[in-house]
C-alpha cells in the first residue's frame, strides 16, 4: 500500500478525522490530530502506514472511551469491556486505561464510592446488594469490604420506605409489617437491619397515636 499522498481531506460526517489518498486513490482514515503532520506529496512506506494506523488506533479508543465516560464516572473493568466490544486490540486498551488513570479519569475506588453515594441518595441499597452491583462492575473484595463498613444501613433502609410508610399504615400490622419486610429485603438488607427500622417505625406510628396526629380514617393496631 506504500505510496505518495495525494489528498487529505476532512470527512464530511466527523470534522475530526481525514481521509487519506495515496497516489491517486483513497488508502485509510485518520484522526485529524494524528494526522497533523502529513503533507500533500509525501511519501508514506508500509511501515509508516502501520504507525499511522497503531496511532489511530489509540486515538479513536481514547476518544470512545472518552465519550463513554461524559454520562457518568465509570469503573476500569466497565471500561475495558466496552472497548473490546468496539474489538480494540488488548494492547490498545491496555494503553488507553493507563492515559485515563494518569488524567484521573478511572479510578475504582472513586467510582465505587460514587455508585454508594448515589444509591444512598437516590435508591437505598442494603450491603448484600450494593456487594452485588459492585463486584458486576469489576470492584475487588477488599475495596467493597472496606467501602462498605461506612454505609449506614439502619438510615438507608428507613429511607427506602419512608415514602411508602404512609400508604402502608393503613394496613393492618401483619400486612403491614409483611410488606416492609420483603421490600427491603428485595433491596439487599439483612433481616436485622429490617428488624431495626421496623420497630423504629412501629415506635414512630406509636408515638403518633399518642399524640393525636392519626387520621380518624387510619387503622389504629391494638
Amino acid at each position: 500500500m506504500a505510496g505518495r499522498i495525494t489528498s487529505i481531506q476532512v470527512q464530511k460526517k466527523n470534522q475530526r478525522r481525514v481521509n487519506i489518498s495515496l497516489d491517486g486513490e483513497f488508502a485509510f482514515g485518520l484522526a485529524f490530530v494524528d494526522a497533523a503532520r502529513l503533507s500533500k506529496g509525501q511519501y508514506l512506506s508500509d511501515d509508516d502506514i502501520a504507525a499511522l494506523r497503531a496511532a489511530d488506533d489509540r486515538t479513536r479508543a481514547y476518544d470512545f472511551a472518552l465519550d463513554f465516560l461524559s454520562y457518568r464516572p465509570r469503573s476500569r473493568a466497565e471500561v475495558t469491556n466496552r472497548l473490546r466490544k468496539k474489538a480494540f486490540h488488548e494492547s490498545v486498551i491496555e494503553d488507553v486505561l493507563q492515559r485515563l488513570a494518569q488524567a484521573q479519569l478511572i479510578d475504582d475506588a472513586a467510582f465505587a464510592r460514587y455508585w454508594i453515594r448515589n444509591r444512598e441518595q437516590f435508591k437505598p441499597r442494603g450491603v448484600r446488594a450494593l456487594r452485588y452491583e459492585l463486584r458486576q462492575k469489576g470492584i475487588a473484595d477488599e475495596l467493597i469490604d472496606e467501602l462498605l463498613q461506612n454505609v449506614d444501613q439502619i438510615e438507608g433502609a428507613y429511607q427506602a420506605v419512608a415514602s411508602r410508610v404512609p400508604k402502608w399504615r393503613r394496613l393492618d400490622r401483619a400486612t403491614f409489617r409483611r410488606k416492609l419486610v420483603g421490600y427491603l429485603q428485595r433491596r439487599g438488607f439483612y433481616y436485622d437491619v429490617i428488624s431495626q427500622v421496623w420497630d423504629r417505625i412501629e415506635s414512630e406510628l406509636e408515638a403518633s397515636r399518642f399524640d393525636g396526629e392519626e387520621r380518624e380514617d387510619t387503622e389504629i393496631w391494638d
